[in-house]
């Protein structure tokens, strides 16, 4: 599958319309030997590479004006074992896909977020996750790799090979190399039994971290000005469990109708009305989410996504959160009515990863939205100091202001991944100016010249 990246002004933007750039020219390899040649010739010649998964990044961690390379055409499964649960599948293949592909297996992610439009080597690279204190986000499933790195060699790496190297791609930040190849640990394939409803936001806040250890998946909604907030629990089950899946009609008229179309309803609205969004609020949240139903496990964690929005994101440890959201809601409400998102907030596992939000704590999430058509910094400039004195650490693929200086210190291993980074890219190949802001320039690109700069756009007809 191929698809276009840039609109006919030549212009890339992300889902969000948060980042946009002109790249000099746009790469849809068709196998592995056609992108290591496009790498090869840019390291020679010394220009540079973003690779774009499903954009849905919020952040410019994609952004070019050198070559874009598309991961479209390199998708789909490339080794299952039932027995071990290992998968393996290219580094393009879009996660909305991986769970039917899996089905046949018997198998199925271990976990999953509520937005599965990216690939799964950008939800790797920017350290994706979902819901529960006894699961990871996507880089705790990975298990090994096959990366294409700046100079266009292949490498595999694991926890037993190029340990180091596997370390640094678990969240990547795409600064690594490109992901060609990953193997998952899969699970045996599992139902999820949902209980939507709303309840008071007190109750919530003095509960939420209990809960989220006796149940398999809790998160929560809040509305500004409200004392409620939308709750969902899921729960685990056989695969062969009966199961109440929602309805065609309930569907259309719970997700599409009032999830998508009347929430953009609202958005819109609110903008030209702004006194009527308290209103508004309270009504959402009492009103969202009232239901139960069970399914396969990818149905009911993933919801449509159709009204466009940016988003903050901040990890902060589990056992600051009643504290840290008391202020978080107190600094959204003094900000006056006019907020239409809610805020969620959700749990994961500690894991390992160097760069991982979730990196050697159990953690919190607290997710902040603006519709795509309202002015989202006052909110997230309200927001960010709070969650940044709360060593919080923001998702590396949603939009923040922090840069290496005070990220370093909220990860021990900071520096490690620096150290691997320059080893394999000393001369910022895959490097942009997000990442040269959250990671520092790589070494010979800081050196070249005054300022860092390194020539971003390829020579006249790049191949094809």
């Amino acid at each position: 599958m191929s698809t276009t990246l840039t609109d006919r002004h030549g212009r890339w933007s992300n889902w969000g319309r948060s980042a946009h750039a002109y790249p000099a020219a746009v790469e849809h390899p068709r196998n592995e030997d056609e992108l290591c040649a496009i790498l090869a010739r840019a390291h020679r010649e010394g220009w540079r590479v973003k690779v774009v998964g499903g954009s849905h990044s919020f952040t410019d961690i994609a952004a070019t004006s050198g070559t874009m390379i598309s991961l479209d055409a390199l998708q789909g499964l490339t080794g299952v074992d039932p027995v071990s649960g290992l998968v393996s599948m290219l580094g393009g293949t879009r996660v909305w896909t991986i769970s039917d592909a899996l089905a046949p297996y018997g198998l199925a992610l271990p976990n999953m977020g509520d937005i599965d439009r990216q690939s799964i080597a950008g939800a790797l690279s920017t350290g994706t996750h979902g819901t529960g204190l006894a699961f990871t986000g996507y880089s705790g499933m990975a298990r090994a790799f096959r990366l294409a790195l700046a100079d266009g060699t292949v490498v595999s790496a694991s926890a037993e090979e190029n340990s180091e190297l596997f370390e640094a791609a678990r969240v990547g930040l795409g600064a690594i190399g490109v992901i060609l190849e990953v193997t998952l640990a899969c699970v045996p394939s599992f139902s999820v039994a949902a209980s939507e409803h709303p309840e008071p936001l007190k109750g919530m806040l003095s509960s939420f971290v209990e809960r989220s250890r006796t149940e398999d998946h809790v998160e929560f909604y809040w509305f500004q000005g409200t004392q409620t907030v939308s709750t969902k629990v899921n729960r685990r089950g056989p695969a062969d469990a009966a199961l109440e899946p929602l309805s065609r009609t309930q569907v259309l008229f719970d997700d599409e109708l009032l999830g998508n179309g009347g929430h953009r309803a609202v958005c819109e609205l609110g903008r030209v009305f702004p006194a009527a969004i308290p209103a508004m609020n309270r009504l959402a949240a009492a009103a969202m989410g009232r239901r139960d139903f069970s399914d396969r496990s990818d149905r009911v964690f993933v919801s449509p996504r159709r009204t466009r929005f940016r988003e903050m994101e901040y990890a902060i440890p589990l056992e600051d959160f009643e504290p840290v959201f008391r202020e978080v809601v107190a600094a959204v409400n003094g900000l006056g009515a006019g907020i239409t998102f809610p805020l969620e907030v959700r749990t994961a596992a500690a894991d390992s990863t160097w760069l991982g939000t979730a990196s050697g704590r159990e953690t919190a999430y607290i997710a902040v939205h603006r519709f795509v058509k309202e002015a989202h910094r006052p909110l997230f400039d309200a927001l960010e100091p709070l969650l940044k004195a709360a060593s919080g650490r923001p998702h590396w693929g949603k939009m923040h202001t922090r840069t290496a200086a005070d990220l370093a210190p909220n990860y021990p291993q900071f520096h490690d991944f620096l150290r691997v980074r320059d080893s394999v890219d000393p001369g910022g190949l895959f490097s942009n100016d997000y990442l040269d802001r959250v990671l520092g320039p790589p070494p010979q690109r800081a050196a070249r010249v005054p300022g860092g700069a390194l020539p971003e756009r390829p020579p006249a007809n790049p191949p094809h």
